[in-house]
């Protein structure tokens, strides 16, 4: 077995697949590594490009300036969280990274809005709203695409995930790692699962993602610039009754000549719609595998899990 998860993950691409083998070959990656790599898929770079120039400017001013958004009265669910606040379930020490959550825009007086906060934006960044509001939708958009592949993998119908999403709750978060001492404790991101269905991240090439395989490995996640590093996330996981595993994976402090740098990436968290019920899909269970928890709604799980999690205080 080699350490490097590109020798393992396949490179996929939406563009030179046709839909069916497209389909298998995310299906099968999802399967057997909870991962998948996949380029060309049509989000415009140059909206990227300002979405990362505008979150380096974001995360450069003082930290008083940052807190006027602070998160804390919405669960960390929009707007932005501090450096040290969040931790890894189950570990000792928070993660050493600050971040800025961006959510779905709901129409006025929509019902969801009870458990879905409104946005908040920076007023000092021209031009913040605009583009991470075009980025989400290119999130968004991409993420259909990529669950109509893992339908069909299921033996659902293609379009099957579409009405499971549809305002579903899901999350942009821009993410900073500043630079840390030689001896810093920690790592910049514990190991952990992910709470949502899919995670979609760009940034990943930076360096510093790790995954680990069934055996107990921590291997390195590099894919080419441009491309999506994308895990199944607990949700999918309870869904499909763990046929596709939810992955376990961190972000370690650089080597030491590199410890002076930040890091940034930008995952985004595909949930379903908070009133959707997650109960494994009738084709992943048998008497081999049986089910192994009881239905529980996309809201109360988040929920759980945003308070493991130090976001919501319990």
């Amino acid at each position: 077995m080699t350490d490097a998860v590109l020798d393992q993950v396949p490179l996929l691409s939406l563009t030179r697949l046709s839909g069916g083998e497209f389909a298998t070959a995310f299906g099968r990656s999802f399967e057997r590594f909870g991962f998948a790599i996949v380029c060309d898929h049509g989000m415009d770079q140059a909206q990227i490009d300002r979405g990362w120039a505008l979150a380096r400017r974001f995360f450069a001013l003082p930290d008083a300036v940052k807190r006027r958004y602070d998160a804390a009265a919405n669960g960390g669910q929009r707007g932005y969280t501090a450096f040290g606040t969040e931790i890894a379930r189950g570990a000792l020490a928070s993660d050493l990274k600050e971040f800025w959550h961006v959510g779905r825009e709901l129409p006025v007086g929509d019902r969801l809005a009870t458990v879905m906060p409104p946005n908040v934006w920076p007023q000092e960044i021209a031009g913040f709203q605009a583009i991470f509001t075009r980025l989400y939708a290119e999130f968004d958009r991409v993420s259909a695409r990529l669950l109509s592949a893992i339908a069909l993998y299921l033996g659902l119908p293609e379009r099957w995930f579409d009405t499971a999403i549809d305002n579903g709750n899901s999350v942009l978060r821009l993410l900073h790692y500043p630079p840390v001492p030689q001896d810093a404790p920690g790592v910049r991101a514990g190991a952990h699962e992910d709470i949502n269905l899919i995670t979609l991240l760009l940034g990943a090439e930076e360096g510093g993602l790790q995954l680990r395989d069934r055996a107990g490995n921590w291997l390195p996640v590099e894919p080419p610039p441009g491309a999506l590093a994308i895990n199944v996330g607990d949700m999918l996981a309870r869904l499909t009754n763990y046929r596709l595993p939810s992955t376990t994976h961190r972000v370690v402090n650089p080597s030491p000549e590199r410890r002076g740098h930040s890091r940034y990436s930008m995952p985004y968290f595909l949930h379903l719609r908070p009133d959707f019920v997650i109960d494994a899909l009738p084709q992943c269970v048998d008497e081999a595998h049986p089910r192994r928890d009881p239905p529980i709604s996309a809201n109360d799980y988040l929920t759980q899990r945003l308070v493991e999690i130090g976001l919501i205080k319990p």
